[in-house]
């Protein structure tokens, strides 16, 4: 009977594993919204057929999540966020990175920014946040701490 409890317990716990997310950076947003985690998503958004490297943000005081799909342009990457409160993409061009709402490419697979959700003075703020070229992860966690400042404080507040 002890075998068999403790082989239920050794699968119930190999199985859990399996399911969570890995775990790549967290920090702090100095937003109401707390400290952040950054995961690698467990599904991979796919663009025009192809597959675009993913990440999962997650707050400690709400529920929202944001994805973060990175895809390769000319000259550096884009980074397109995805939330149920507001979409939008940073990009790097090698000279900065900031922030941009959503191309007219991915506003016609139904990823556009919404002017209501848009917090446009942050917006003003964040189109330059840092000179030059950033790692995916530098820029994925600048987009943790900055991302929460583009949603209006009244959608953010909410759980």
């Amino acid at each position: 009977m002890k075998r068999m409890f403790f082989l239920a317990l050794l699968l119930a716990m190999i199985s859990s594993v399996s399911f969570s997310r890995e775990l790549v950076a967290k920090g702090k947003s100095n937003t109401s919204l707390g400290d952040y985690k950054i995961e690698k998503a467990d599904n991979p958004v796919l663009l025009n057929g192809q597959q675009l490297k993913t990440y999962v943000i997650s707050y400690q005081n709400s529920p929202m999540e944001v994805t973060v799909a990175i895809r390769q342009d000319k000259d550096c990457k884009s980074y397109i966020v995805l939330s149920d409160k507001l979409s939008v993409q940073y990009v790097c061009n090698g000279a900065y990175f900031g922030v941009q709402k959503m191309d007219k490419s991915l506003g016609k697979l139904g990823m556009a920014t919404t002017d209501e959700s848009l917090d446009r003075s942050e917006y003003f703020h964040q189109k330059l946040i840092i000179p030059g070229k950033q790692g995916e992860l530098d820029a994925t966690g600048l987009i943790a701490a900055y991302f929460p400042r583009l949603v209006k404080e009244d959608l953010t507040a909410a759980k």
